[in-house]
């Protein structure tokens, strides 16, 4: 099943109410926050009520928040392969 990657890219701060009241429906309520919708007309619909403030792909499979913080986590840049002994 497809799925919509719906992230917040702008915020709607002084926007018209309707228009925050979509994104709280979508789930958004923080700038780089991200949700996953199922692909059907009525999120599109909404999606497209605020097409200039968000950032949408299509996906496969939904992540969770747990796998989501571990794609954005950065690399450490180095790595420990023997610790030494004390």
């Amino acid at each position: 099943m497809a799925f919509f990657k719906i992230t917040l890219i702008r915020s709607a701060i002084g926007l018209p109410t309707r228009t925050q009241g979509v994104l709280k429906a979508l789930g958004l309520r923080k700038r780089m926050a991200t949700v996953f919708h199922p692909v059907n007309q009525d999120v599109a619909g909404q999606i497209f009520k605020v097409k200039e403030l968000v950032a949408v792909s299509e996906v496969e499979e939904a992540l969770s928040k747990a796998e989501m913080h571990q794609l954005r986590k950065p690399d450490p840049g180095y790595y420990i392969e023997n610790p030494v002994p004390r």
